[in-house]
């Protein structure tokens, strides 16, 4: 039995860790070779050993925010594994929603810059350096999107703007690439992952997984119905391999599909009207 991305092959930036080295694991298991670009060399050394296939994994070294890295990422892909299918843009900071007014204006400058030429400018780079590899391939981007790309409060104003600007960018690719690539996305809700801050806030070091891990256990559910379900960023990674495949969605482009655990379908007085069924 194949599965359903046998024998392609994906560039995934920001693929050593969380959502990113999730969705690798997942595309290995159903059979693409995956190229991981990172700044983490360690991380990128783990992620190659623990994979299933590590014959199918290879890492790059280097940053979203540089055009060199992201084209030398895509021609090792070709050279390494002879074409390139699929691009998941997905590096991404978050601001830990901190607020306009615990924002110095020096603060908001500098952390605007940096969230924003990760964030948005990250995926605009990778695209670029991606786009004639997947036009030969008739291939597709799948971006990493967000509760906050379509809801506020699921960050700061720096980085629901990024994510409300990446569904734009999503958006005008789908249309300027069409019809040779597809471009979609995927809008994550919380999970628990090592996403970083910014290094303007000095929350570089600050992983969201430790505030998962910190959590009361009194503490009251999130308000969205599916509340109880898991935060594991495994089980974000079929939305991705849905998209990606031509098999399954070879006619869909443009859009994002909402893995936020029902944002859109709250209710007024509690998140679910199930939770006594």
């Amino acid at each position: 039995m194949t599965g359903w991305l046998d024998g392609d092959v994906a560039l995934i930036t920001g693929g050593a860790s969380g959502i990113g080295a999730a969705v690798a694991e997942r595309f290995v298991a159903e059979g693409a070779c995956v190229v991981i670009l990172d700044r983490d060399g360690a991380r990128l050394d783990s992620a190659r050993e623990k994979s299933a296939d590590p014959k199918r994994v290879h890492t790059v070294a280097g940053d979203v925010r540089s055009s060199p890295d992201l084209h030398r990422a895509v021609a090792e892909a070709v050279d390494r594994f002879g074409h390139l299918d699929t691009l998941v843009a997905n590096a991404g900071v978050w601001d830990y929603q901190r607020h306009l007014t615990r924002l110095s204006a020096d603060e908001l400058d500098a952390a605007f810059d940096e969230i924003f030429a990760i964030n948005v400018k990250g995926y605009l780079l990778a695209a670029e350096a991606a786009w004639r590899e997947l036009v030969r391939a008739r291939g597709s981007i799948v971006m990493t999107l967000s509760n906050a790309s379509f809801h506020v409060n699921g960050g700061g104003p720096i980085y629901t703007a990024s994510k409300h600007a990446c569904l734009g960018l999503m958006r005008e690719l789908a249309y300027e690439l069409a019809p040779k690539v597809r471009v979609n996305g995927v809008a994550c809700g919380a999970m628990r992952t090592d996403l970083r801050g910014p290094e303007a806030l000095a929350l570089g070091n600050r992983s969201l997984a430790a505030s998962f891990d910190n959590r009361p256990a009194d503490a009251p559910a999130p308000p969205i119905p599916l509340h109880d379900a898991s935060v594991d960023p495994a089980d974000l990674t079929g939305s991705y391999v849905l998209l990606a495949a031509r098999s399954q969605s070879g006619t869909v482009t443009g859009h994002a599909i909402q893995a936020d655990g029902g944002i859109r379908v709250r209710g007024f007085a509690s998140g679910a009207g199930g939770d006594r069924l």
